[in-house]
């Protein structure tokens, strides 16, 4: 049984997270620290906030994970970069993997600009030369914080319509849900936790897990 670590910025990860783990047999601790998302968004990551970073991913690995995800992807990038004394997974990299696969025109659509610039690079990283189209929908971030997560979901979903795109990424945890808003459409919807935590318990146990087709 793994033993699964995620480092979150907000409270309302955990559920979601906890009931992934579950449902697989598997086992999950979790650290909240909202300033970190904040801060980012205000200032950058800057060499403070990502010593901040590492220290909250070091007091996560000593509560026990075979494996940490971050399940921010304002700063997952740069949490997979840092060493600890376990894996530090990226939440969107198994999501990205699976966007360049399939091919075409990806729109990414993101609620938070700080995610915007990261979730492109990654993207590029996976397929040099791939085409993606930026779609920020950052009016809903306002219903997200006032806690309206109905109203932050139909407004993501909206905004999905309205792309022209082969495949479109959900590029916040926070959106997973507005894919099943968009279940009718005729091009696949991707969003990040599911694929991160199906990566986390194969590195946790030691097998290959190749990029989900």
């Amino acid at each position: 049984m793994t033993t699964i670590g995620f480092l979150h910025t907000a409270d309302v990860h955990v559920a979601t997270f906890h009931a992934l783990v579950t449902e697989r047999g598997h086992r999950d601790v979790h650290l909240v620290d909202a300033t970190l998302l904040a801060d980012a968004r205000e200032r950058g990551v800057d060499a403070a906030l990502e010593e901040r970073l590492a220290e909250r991913l070091r007091e996560l690995a000593g509560r026990g994970p075979d494996v940490i995800v971050c399940t921010c992807s304002t700063l997952s990038g740069h949490a997979e970069r840092i060493p600890v004394a376990v894996p530090v997974l990226r939440i969107d990299r198994p999501m990205a993997e699976r966007a360049v696969a399939i091919g075409g025109r990806i729109a990414v659509v993101a609620a938070v600009e700080s995610t915007l610039a990261p979730t492109r690079e990654l993207l590029l990283e996976c397929a040099a030369g791939a085409d993606v189209v930026i779609a920020p929908c950052l009016d809903a971030w306002a219903l997200f914080e006032a806690g309206d997560q109905g109203g932050y979901l139909r407004a993501i979903a909206a905004h999905a319509r309205t792309l022209d795109a082969d495949v479109i990424v959900l590029a916040q945890a926070s959106m997973a849900p507005a894919a099943e808003l968009l279940a009718d459409l005729p091009i696949p919807v991707l969003s990040s936790p599911r694929t991160a935590v199906e990566r986390a318990i194969a590195v946790g146990t030691g097998k290959d897990l190749a990029p989900p087709l």
